[in-house]
């Protein structure tokens, strides 16, 4: 099961770096952003929602930020947190990104299994991520 993980994960990786330059890691922080009201979330709600440290989280940010695709600044309501926001050209990146992404997850997942075997893989996900949450409530993804 790792093993293949792994490989899907690396694979998705090497499609994302190859035509595009930008990692998974980074794909994923242009994903929860753009799916954000105003396309912005606090460095530490990101962090939390990628399950990353915030350590890790602020050096890929900075990889985005100096590439132009996301920006970071004071947060509004309290000066004193940090919001990375996505630029409309990390927007655009990400539209061109997602259908290689897309193809990537049908190829290499969705279209090897069945839609029973899908369902199954998702509720065993779920409950590893439940069971890992109410075990350290600090790393909640939410």
């Amino acid at each position: 099961m790792v093993m293949g993980q792994q490989l899907f994960f690396d694979r998705l990786d090497d499609d994302l770096q190859r035509q595009f330059g930008i990692s998974l890691t980074e794909y994923e922080v242009l994903v929860r952003l753009s799916e954000r009201e105003g396309r912005q979330m606090r460095m530490a709600q990101l962090a939390d929602a990628m399950a990353h440290s915030r350590s890790r989280v602020t050096h890929t940010v900075k990889r985005l930020e100096d590439a132009g695709l996301v920006a970071r600044c004071k947060a509004a309501d309290d000066g004193r947190g940090i919001v990375c926001q996505l630029t409309d050209q990390g927007y655009t990146m990400l539209e061109t990104m997602a259908p290689t992404h897309v193809c990537g997850v049908r190829d290499n997942l969705v279209d090897l299994i069945t839609d029973e075997e899908m369902a199954t893989l998702g509720r065993v996900w779920d409950k590893v991520a439940d069971n890992l949450v109410a075990a350290h409530p600090e790393a909640e993804m939410r």
